[in-house]
């Protein structure tokens, strides 16, 4: 584990935050080789950290022991180049366990998902991230989404508690970003990190962006990451001429394609790995896998994608 402060990985990223897909084999098993291969030529590509067996990378669906295994893969593949953050979830036992687990592989931190299941109050949802927190050394990063939305004033107190270092929103209301940015700038002292996490969030970042939160996740790195290595640097050069003709011909579409299908934002992500030449199997139920003319559209915006970096060259 770093002794570097994880925000301070996290300060003026050179790339994108890479979510790889877990790989598994003809028989569903995890595919330890595959998956490494797959998380080394994403930090080769230039992502600025791995946040392995996350929402892209099937928590859900991934045993303790395979969890575990994945996450230590990452770390060895990464060897300390960027950071590694690992997913922990469910109810608080198994969240706790989880951070363990992450911790004894060689994480450097936490992305803490929403409680399984249950709608919770603020009070217990506080509770619930305080004791992850306090069962680790590890830093956390809390996902805000479904049943995980907080006011702002319950982020303050996030913010102030000992190990939570920042939140990543999956909600996507601005308005309540905006509160939670104010209210914490004004309430907690230093540094708390900020990431959008919506869905292909590059089509939102330019907004997210006007509130300050510079961090975000990407997907789309998994199988195009020369488009999400041009879309990222337009951002931190403040070319938006490259950065809304990548959002309309390629991000735009790819969303539209994503909304086809329940589960896309992952089984689609899947299939363009395999389409880019990676035989990362496919998703574990209770996800299924994209329509065949669906894959098709797939691999026509890849190409337009690719079409439009080449456009752009000198």
């Amino acid at each position: 584990m770093t002794t570097v402060p994880l925000a301070a990985r996290f300060t003026a990223p050179r790339g994108p935050l890479f979510f790889p897909v877990t790989a598994y084999g003809p028989g569903g098993e995890v595919d330890l080789d595959v998956y490494r291969a797959h998380v080394r030529q994403g930090v080769e590509a230039g992502a600025a950290a791995v946040f392995a067996c996350c929402g892209t990378g099937e928590f859900h669906a991934l045993t303790p022991e395979e969890f575990q295994l994945c996450v230590r893969a990452a770390v060895e593949e990464t060897a300390g180049r960027v950071p590694v953050v690992a997913g922990a979830g469910y109810g608080t036992a198994l969240a706790v366990r989880y951070a363990r687990l992450a911790e004894e592989a060689g994480a450097d931190g936490l992305l803490a998902m929403p409680p399984y299941l249950v709608v919770a109050g603020e009070e217990g949802l506080l509770r619930h991230y305080r004791e992850v927190a306090a069962s680790t050394a590890l830093p956390v990063i809390v996902y805000q989404r479904d049943n995980a939305v907080f006011s702002p004033r319950a982020v303050v107190e996030l913010a102030r508690t000992d190990g939570v270092v920042g939140l990543k929103d999956g909600l996507g209301d601005l308005d309540l970003m905006q509160r939670i940015v104010s209210a914490v700038r004004t309430g907690v002292p230093g540094d708390f990190l900020y990431f959008n996490g919506l869905p292909t969030a590059e089509q939102t970042q330019l907004a997210y962006r006007g509130l300050g939160v510079t961090l975000y996740s990407s997907a789309v790195f998994c199988f195009v990451p020369e488009i999400a290595l041009a879309f990222h640097e337009a951002l931190r050069t403040g070319d938006d001429t490259t950065a809304h003709r990548l959002l309309d011909g390629f991000y735009r579409p790819f969303t539209e394609l994503r909304a086809q299908g329940r589960g896309y934002a992952v089984a689609l992500v899947k299939a363009g790995v395999r389409l880019r030449g990676l035989d990362v199997g496919e998703v574990r139920p209770p996800l299924h896998e994209p329509a065949g003319d669906h894959v098709k559209r797939l691999a026509e915006v890849i190409e337009r994608g690719r079409a439009l970096l080449e456009e752009e060259a000198p």
